[in-house]
């Protein structure tokens, strides 16, 4: 086996690590609601999310993958150094995601990911191999890195002004309610539960599917970027047992840490969050899960009882979302020079 061949088999098994740790780092914005809202027990959760996770990214198309596999450009790259860049940036998300997680920080993947691949592009072959896309903003397209970190900044807006909205017109409908009606938003919150663990799937596992497939196409197994099956049915797999496995230190961050939540304010900022995730799903645009769950939460907050909502939790996550880009940026250029390394030696 040659080492292009081996380099890109590691770089698979580790996308679809990442595309695991993914999942387990974002299964709590996904059940946290529901657990802290008793909705569900947390067995329950995880097996009905797991399921819609399964099928989002079956079914929700490849505009995502195609958003994340262009982004960069290394086509004028050799082939064992352009797999050896994507394979290091990888390894940063990767490593910044298990230091969140292990703080129960709920930091974005997606972040991640696009400091990672940036990072690694900047250290090996320089800037102009990133499709910044400023060029084409100032002709009123929107593409390349501009339209991910544009994405990312402006869906946690969309799921704060929606969570704030949806729970001010619930609250005048529901004014009147006598509290036997949590009852049924509990059970309402099996469907909106499916919808965003459907939307995150469609959304989250898409970015690793562009990731797969920019490495088959760069190690010249592909000739066009056009997403195999079986790398949408890996990639599903994957994602779906990371969330199956859950983060556990972060759901008590989400379901507790921000705003007390109840049966509404959890189903209202399910429904939100799905909203808005399946929304940028279908636009193309890759998004952070954890941003949109946690601003719709307060939102939601924030349309009851400002003051409850504990803003210095979500100052502390602030600026952990500030870092993360730079932070798996510096990570993917220590693993890179690791990776050189290894190459050099079996080489």
């Amino acid at each position: 086996m040659d080492a292009l061949t081996l380099l890109a088999l590691l770089a698979i098994i580790t996308v679809l690590a990442f595309d695991c740790s993914n999942g387990f780092h974002d299964a709590a914005n996904i059940i946290a609601t529901v657990i802290a809202s008793r909705a569900m027990s947390p067995a329950q959760a995880v097996m009905i999310v797991g399921v819609f996770e399964l099928l989002g990214p079956l079914l929700g198309g490849t505009a995502v993958a195609n958003t994340i596999g262009s982004f960069v450009d290394l086509a004028d790259v050799p082939r064992l150094q352009a797999v050896e860049i994507v394979f290091s940036g990888v390894l940063g998300a990767i490593a910044w995601n298990l230091i969140t997680w292990w703080k129960g920080l709920p930091s974005s993947s997606s972040h991640a990911l696009v400091g990672g691949l940036v990072g690694a592009v900047l250290a090996s072959v320089g800037g102009r191999h990133v499709v910044w896309g400023l060029e084409a903003l100032m002709h009123g397209h929107v593409g390349g890195v501009t339209k991910v970190i544009l994405a990312l900044l402006l869906s946690p807006v969309a799921g704060f002004a929606a969570g704030l909205f949806v729970q001010r017109v619930m609250m005048r409908l529901l004014h009147r309610a006598r509290p036997g009606v949590n009852r049924y938003l509990r059970g309402a919150q099996f469907f909106t539960a499916m919808g965003l663990a459907f939307s995150h799937g469609a959304n989250d596992a898409q970015k690793s599917m562009g990731i797969l497939t920019l490495i088959l196409m760069l190690g010249g197994w592909i000739k066009t970027f056009a997403v195999p099956f079986w790398i949408m049915l890996a990639c599903a797999g994957a994602l779906t047992a990371g969330v199956m496995l859950g983060g556990w230190r972060i759901v008590r961050t989400l379901g507790f840490a921000i705003y007390r939540v109840r049966p509404l304010h959890a189903l209202d900022s399910q429904l939100t969050a799905a909203s808005v995730i399946f929304g940028a799903s279908v636009l193309g645009a890759p998004v952070s899960t954890t941003h949109v769950v946690t601003t719709s939460i307060m939102g939601v907050g924030a349309a009851e009882r400002p003051r409850a909502v504990r803003w210095g939790k979500a100052v502390e996550i602030a600026w952990t979302w500030v870092i993360t880009i730079p932070g798996a940026a510096l990570l993917a250029i220590f693993a890179g020079a690791l990776v050189r390394a290894a190459v050099g030696v079996f080489n």
